[in-house]
């Protein structure tokens, strides 16, 4: 299994590492097609942890389990779960899991003695 990690501080900035992180681990993999999307669930997630955790970085993650399947994930020290929400068209926040619900194939919390892993799967589309 492939791997890719890196920890950053809890900052908005480290948003933009982590998109960089994950455009060059798909790219170096050859699965450029999940890279658009990748980008965008990996900023999401960052964007949750930089908002709600208090641990002064982050872990990234890219794993790919299978050929044709990417992990991504964000660790942080915050045990408070993630709940995807509806906010309503005023609201400025919220809509972040929805978006990586609807980029992913399965997205899901694993809680950790220290705090927990949010994560999203990524498939590639059959060639034929």
């Amino acid at each position: 299994m492939a791997h890719v990690a890196e920890t950053l501080p809890r900052t908005p900035e480290s948003a933009a590492t982590a998109r960089r992180l994950v455009h060059n681990a798909l790219s170096a993999w050859g699965l450029e097609e999940l890279a658009g999307d990748g980008a965008l669930i990996v900023s999401e997630l960052v964007s949750n942890a930089v908002q709600h955790a208090r641990s002064r970085s982050i872990r990234v993650t890219i794993t790919r389990p299978e050929a044709a399947r990417v992990r991504i994930g964000v660790v942080d020290k915050s045990k408070r779960l993630p709940m995807s929400r509806q906010p309503d068209g005023e609201d400025e926040h919220g809509r972040g899991l929805t978006l990586v619900e609807a980029l992913s194939r399965y997205w899901g919390t694993d809680p950790l003695p220290w705090g927990k892993r949010v994560w999203a799967e990524l498939h590639e589309m059959e060639r034929g």
